[in-house]
């Protein structure tokens, strides 16, 4: 299958391709990929500190009802897998943007998968917070959003960024999925070259170059999230 993957054609359609659409397909990936993050953490980190402050025993005690409502969703929507997931919510983006195809269409899909899993990813760095500084601060008489804005999300900033850097790599293995549905970017590159055209030298481009998008993301996250720890100061 791969026999011709290195012929000097394969070259000339690789060196093509590099000129006239990886550009760009690089764009589409970044775009996609930063913005259904930046998107997916605006629901998620809310959802995720209510899940630990709306707790019986949290700073911002919630119905019981109601943090079981939210575990099940957030479970729910974790458990199904992104391709169809991407198929359902299909009304919803239509709804959005106006169309189910297409790069702007994709980031939809991939916020609704994103933002239960970065919640559950806030909880866990909410956890993280050593408890005796969340007691002083309301044995001084703060209130439940001066304790979260002040003291949980502030103790936990180096281990929310490092679970968004992780969030944010699963975003950008989801997004070349998102080629199968007309979405752009490196994945629409090596499906349509890779699996329709049997161009694996193409597809093979495409999938070093995500590598590469992975790496330097967690590179910039993982620096971000050491540089922002007070203990290693």
């Amino acid at each position: 299958m791969f026999s011709n993957i290195f012929t000097s054609q394969s070259w000339q359609e690789a060196l093509v391709c590099i000129k006239t659409e990886i550009p760009f397909a690089i764009w589409e990936t970044f775009y996609v990929t930063v913005l259904a993050t930046v998107l997916a953490t605006v629901i998620g980190l809310p959802l995720g500190v209510l899940l630990v402050a709306g707790e019986k025993k949290g700073v911002l005690p919630l119905p019981g009802w109601l943090m079981k409502a939210l575990n099940v969703i957030i479970n729910l929507l974790r458990s199904i897998p992104f391709l169809i997931l991407m198929i359902m919510v299909f009304p919803l983006s239509r709804l959005i943007i106006g169309t189910t195809v297409g790069t702007t269409a994709t980031i939809v899909p991939l916020v609704v998968a994103a933002f239960p899993f970065i919640a559950r990813l806030v909880e866990g760095s909410l956890r993280e917070v050593d408890p005796n500084i969340i007691e002083a601060a309301q044995s001084m008489g703060a209130s439940p959003m001066q304790i979260i804005c002040k003291v949980m999300i502030p103790e936990s900033i180096p281990s929310l960024i490092g679970n968004i850097t992780i969030a944010l790599t699963t975003i950008l293995g989801y997004s070349a999925m998102s080629g199968i549905i007309g979405g752009g970017g490196l994945g629409k590159i090596a499906i349509n070259y890779g699996y329709y055209r049997y161009k694996y030298l193409v597809m093979l481009i495409a999938v070093i170059l995500l590598i590469l998008l992975v790496q330097i993301f967690q590179s910039a996250g993982t620096k971000l999230s050491v540089s922002s720890d007070k203990r290693l100061k």
